[in-house]
């Protein structure tokens, strides 16, 4: 498989606190079993080659997974979700407004349907080549 480039200007472009850089290394380190299973499944280049970050600041927010290259967020919705609607619906109109496509996952299907997660992100239209790049 051909490792592509990361693109740096994508990478660059987007608002960063830094106060948040120790607060994503730690969720980086301790990793629930679901982003560590769909992490297996990203990392280094395995799904349709693209190159994928854990636990990325955007703005004031830390998100899942981030593709550079497709501008995309991947969620994974576990039970800390379940009483921040609001929180997550101003987090997800604000990484729409920066361009950002934004898929969700709850914890439960990475854990028993991840083959199915997979298929669908292989066939999501903002990861496939003709979708939009900045």
């Amino acid at each position: 498989m051909v490792k592509s480039m990361r693109n740096t200007s994508n990478y660059k472009s987007l608002p960063y606190n830094p106060a948040l850089k120790d607060r994503a290394t730690a969720l980086r380190k301790a990793g629930n079993l679901a982003e560590i299973l769909l992490w297996k499944q990203l990392r280094k280049h395995q799904l349709l080659g693209l190159d994928f970050d854990r636990q990325k600041i955007i703005g004031n927010y830390i998100v899942d997974f981030f593709c550079a290259e497709k501008f995309v967020v991947i969620e994974i919705d576990g039970s800390s979700h379940d009483d921040k609607y609001e929180y997550d619906k101003i987090r997800d109109e604000y990484l729409q407004s920066l361009n950002l496509t934004v898929i969700h996952f709850t914890d439960n299907e990475i854990k028993n349907k991840l083959p199915e997660v997979m298929e669908f992100l292989k066939n999501h239209p903002a990861l496939q080549n003709q979708g939009i790049q900045q």
